[in-house]
């Protein structure tokens, strides 16, 4: 049984640190601030409370995960652990260094892993004397719950390392997929539009936010709609990733924040966390109703969606990864209510070309720019991808 190493006890450590004690792992947790450690081990024990009031777990577990996690705030203790997940600060310069210190203190064959959702795992691994076993093991929050988790190869990752990093977090109950090591990987690459074609719609004063949240919901099936996510996930958060991608792609327009989102992250309107984001969370407010116009909800919907279709056939095309994972990310990542590429192939190749070609000639913009698989397709009738 590999013993685990979880460096950094916030939401995201804290709830990787659980997922492996839970599948029966050593886990050594590492935070160098201690009111973090004793934040997260009050936190853990409280979700295992939960967990045994709901009689999903007896108290004897409960004893027996809590008993498999150490806490700690020296690097050191990592020194016998055979995998590492890093999940500190988006910030490569700290991470490089941080890896660096871990490859010192670590046996040669210590995978060392990386959360980073938008960071190059490339970068990252050039910090190291043997780059070989770095690899980006991407969980999505709240970890416990969520299923999927990117398995993210860098360029000098062995094939060795990303089968055993595979095979031990499949081992967790968890889905991967595995992505080529590219900006947003597939997840947050993928889903760029359902939050910037949304702000893009808004700052052209087609509907508000309720409006917008409530064509995606109603029409398209989805649990959340746009603002309402973007708040849930945290403004600054999302929009630090959405400038990140951005930058990646060598400022491609596909991928251009919005000023709206960047106003409200800087006016500390993160949403939920805050108690204001695009909606005010106040207690004793109520939230906006939205227009429920059916010709404009499916304008909205349809908008959005085409540009999350032509997100995922560039992705494929691109060979980010293969359509089966491209599906399973957006439907176990992100809750879509049907795999892109699917969805897709019931809207019709031909029509979504045709939409897209629409906006690529109304707006003149690169953003709307239709992927080169789905003219393809369509000149040789193809319908399925």
């Amino acid at each position: 049984m590999y013993k685990i190493g979880v460096l950094g006890a916030g939401t995201m450590g804290s709830g990787i640190a659980q997922v492996a004690a839970t599948c029966g792992h050593e886990v050594v947790l590492v935070d160098v601030n201690a009111d973090q450690l004793q934040k997260a081990q009050s936190s853990l024990n409280k979700v295992h409370d939960k967990l045994v009031e709901k009689q999903k777990i007896s108290e004897a577990d409960k004893a027996a995960i809590l008993g498999r996690i150490q806490f700690s705030s020296e690097l050191q203790d990592f020194e016998n652990c055979n995998l590492i997940i890093e999940a500190i600060i988006e910030n490569l310069d700290i991470k490089k260094k941080v890896f660096a210190e871990l490859e010192a203190i670590t046996a040669d064959d210590t995978i060392l892993a990386s959360n980073t959702s938008s960071l190059s795992i490339a970068s990252i691994g050039a910090a190291l004397k043997n780059p070989s076993r770095i690899v980006g093991i991407h969980f999505f929050n709240p970890a416990p719950l969520m299923p999927l988790v990117e398995i993210v190869p860098a360029v000098q990752t062995s094939a060795e390392t990303i089968e055993k990093s595979k095979s031990l977090i499949d081992g967790w109950k968890k889905v991967t997929v595995l992505t080529k090591d590219t900006p947003g990987f597939i997840v947050n690459r993928i889903a760029r539009p359902f939050y910037g074609e949304a702000l893009r719609i808004y700052e052209e004063g087609l509907a508000d936010f309720a409006t917008i949240d409530w064509a995606m919901t109603h029409f398209g099936g989805f649990r959340m709609g746009p603002f309402t996510l973007m708040d849930y996930i945290g403004n600054d958060v999302n929009y630090a990733v959405t400038e990140s991608v951005f930058a990646a792609f060598y400022y491609d327009p596909r991928y251009k924040p919005s000023l709206t989102q960047k106003r409200h992250s800087e006016a500390g309107f993160y949403g939920r966390k805050s108690g204001r984001g695009y909606y005010n969370y106040t207690e004793g407010t109520n939230l906006p109703e939205p227009n429920q116009d059916e010709t404009l909800g499916r304008y909205i919907y349809e908008r959005i969606l085409v540009m999350l279709m032509n997100e995922a056939a560039d992705a494929l095309f691109l060979n980010i990864a293969s359509k089966e994972d491209i599906d399973l990310a957006m439907t176990k990542g992100v809750n879509y209510p049907k795999g892109l590429l699917v969805w897709a192939e019931e809207f019709g190749i031909s029509d979504l070309l045709n939409k897209l070609n629409e906006l690529f000639e109304e707006y003149g913009e690169d953003r709307y720019r239709p992927s080169p698989l789905l003219k393809r397709m369509v000149k040789n009738n193809q319908t399925k991808f």
